[in-house]
């Protein structure tokens, strides 16, 4: 397993850079050296930095699945036979509507967030992922909006002692 920066571990310019791209993913190294004032190998080698430690995820993550035709989102929680946890993760990352798959505390043992086509194509979705070896039980919630889309530029800002830029958001208002 790949080791992560923490938090602590992000200067100034890493954050600037982390803000700047989560602006514009897409933008070339040159033009994010130019628009933050930083030698374009400095940009370079520290994007790749954060790769290899995972603070950057893939542009991937960034696909709106119901772009591709997938618009109900579910989550599905799963009980586990403990000792067939690894067959179980196995089968599930088979599946292609299973956008990821986490292990949460608590009584649920696998928490899968997955895309389908339709109410009728989430039951089958569902039902593959109870034939999974391993899974005893599902139970599928499925999604009828996002309210607040997945997001991390405001952690960028939050005050954990690491330098953090300020944030961007406007200021509290005080009742009177």
């Amino acid at each position: 397993m790949r080791g992560v920066i923490r938090s602590q571990q992000l200067d100034p310019t890493d954050r600037r850079i982390l803000l700047a791209l989560d602006e514009d993913p897409r933008a070339p190294t040159m033009v994010l050296a130019q628009r933050l004032g930083l030698a374009r190998g400095t940009v370079q080698s520290r994007i790749e930095r954060m790769t290899a430690s995972g603070v950057l995820r893939a542009n991937s993550t960034r696909v709106d699945p119901e772009g591709l035709g997938r618009g109900v989102l579910a989550e599905v929680s799963a009980e586990l036979d403990q000792s067939h946890i690894n067959e179980a993760v196995a089968a599930l990352g088979g599946i292609p509507e299973v956008l990821e798959c986490l292990a949460p505390a608590g009584d649920t043992d696998l928490l899968i967030r997955v895309v389908a086509t339709s109410p009728d194509d989430l039951y089958r979705v569902s039902e593959e992922i109870r034939l999974c070896p391993g899974i005893r039980r599902t139970s599928t919630r499925m999604i009828l909006r996002t309210v607040i889309p997945y997001r991390t530029t405001a952690l960028l800002g939050a005050d954990d002692g690491g330098g953090a830029a300020p944030s961007s958001a406007p200021p509290k208002r005080r009742r009177t």
